[in-house]
């Protein structure tokens, strides 16, 4: 039996009760309680495969049998057959919607990632992409997995996990100096601070403040390259708003350290796969 966390457990009982809280009275109208069959998955595009845990066990939950050849983090081409499952005719119709929902929209999130790791990488620099809180409530680590799938790099998971402070925090506080200062002073010793600014005078204070790592928001190109010049690896850099697979080149090109980009999973489209099943037995 695929073992899953509780928290995406809980997610999976949500997610089969608003489809199956009713049963499935197509298949029991038309397909006999004895029928078995197999389905198999197709891609339909070019992806980078995630979420394939969370399939498994959407058909081991309701007496079914599913296995992927392919792993998270690999390409699929468009085209081929990635998995299988095999069981009872009724559960496979029953866990299809569900399981691809899962797959499809984590796939997604991978396939979106690694075309915004390759655009950084082709830039030929060292920086490295991340992602952010803005995910579907329930699924932030299903998400974030499946940005690890697709080559990026997981940021703070919850408002427990790391010092940021934003721009409501700096305005509480009076200033990014201020606010920083109040940071070090009472925050947990063991966690960097982190926090954002808008302008390069803001970045100067962040500095003097003891801050470790600096986020420049919605600056341009060429705030970003005087930044990494005035920082002079004091702090780590992240660069984040607006940006697009376009610009990331550019961007790397700066010499900030990070990217995030929450369109990651905000705006992740999901990736087009079906589930074909044969004829029953």
């Amino acid at each position: 039996m695929t073992a899953l966390v509780p928290a995406v457990e809980r997610l999976l009982d949500l997610a089969l009760e608003e489809d199956l809280g009713l049963g499935d009275v197509t298949s029991e109208a038309t397909i006999p309680a004895t029928a078995s069959g197999r389905g198999t998955f197709l891609a339909k595009e070019d992806l980078v495969l995630a979420g394939t845990a969370v399939a498994i066990r959407v058909f081991e939950r309701l007496g079914a049998e599913c296995r992927f050849t392919r792993a998270d983090g690999d390409r699929v081409a468009r085209g081929e057959t990635f998995g299988e499952a095999t069981g009872p005719m009724r559960a496979l119709l029953a866990a299809e919607r569900t399981a691809l929902n899962f797959l499809q929209r984590l796939s997604g999130v991978a396939t979106g990632t690694r075309r915004a790791v390759e655009a950084l990488s082709g830039a030929g620099g060292r920086t490295r992409l991340l992602d952010t809180r803005k995910t579907t409530p329930g699924w932030r680590r299903l998400e974030k997995e499946a940005v690890r799938a697709g080559g990026g790099v997981n940021h703070r998971f919850s408002l427990g996990d790391g010092i940021l402070v934003k721009d409501n925090h700096v305005a509480a506080c009076g200033g990014v100096g201020e606010a920083v200062r109040r940071a070090r002073a009472r925050g947990n010793a063991m966690l960097r601070v982190e926090t954002e600014v808008v302008d390069l005078p803001g970045l100067d204070e962040a500095i003097a403040a003891g801050a470790d790592i600096v986020l420049l928001d919605n600056m341009d190109d060429g705030q970003m390259a005087e930044a990494v010049r005035r920082a002079a690896g004091r702090v780590l850099l992240e660069a984040s708003g607006n940006m697009t697979l376009e610009r990331l080149p550019r961007v790397a090109a700066t010499g900030v350290d990070f990217v995030s980009m929450g369109a990651l999973t905000h705006s992740a489209r999901a990736a087009d796969i079906s589930f074909e099943v044969g004829s029953p037995a």
